[in-house]
């Protein structure tokens, strides 16, 4: 087995697990994912929210906030789990085209 198909099978296992950070939070009523918290969450939970965090909280918008697509906001876990994977597999997709793209590039212009 090539090396490269020992890394796609393991990006593809992460892809399956990735629904994980949903579940297991929301099987032990934990709230949210830990780390993906918003402004609010921060503030209950710290007591504050750090300068840094404030300023630079619009600075970035998700393509699919809470990786949730329109119309699966308040669906069951595992309708929001197939949400998760579609996501995953839509970033690894962009980030996999992007380098391709940029090794072809690269490669030309070393010819």
């Amino acid at each position: 087995m090539t090396l490269t198909r020992k890394l796609w099978i393991g990006i593809g296992v992460l892809i399956v697990l990735s629904p994980l950070g949903l579940i297991v939070p929301d099987h032990f009523n934990a709230g949210s994912a830990w780390g993906e918290w918003g402004l609010n969450e921060i503030q209950s939970i710290t007591g504050y929210v750090p300068q840094g965090f404030q300023r630079l909280s619009g600075l970035w918008k998700a393509p699919f906030p809470e990786y949730a697509f329109q119309g699966l906001e308040g669906k069951d876990i595992f309708q929001r789990s197939f949400a998760y994977i579609i996501s995953a597999v839509s970033g690894i997709a962009i980030i996999a085209g992007v380098a391709f793209l940029i090794g072809k590039v690269l490669a030309k212009e070393h010819d």
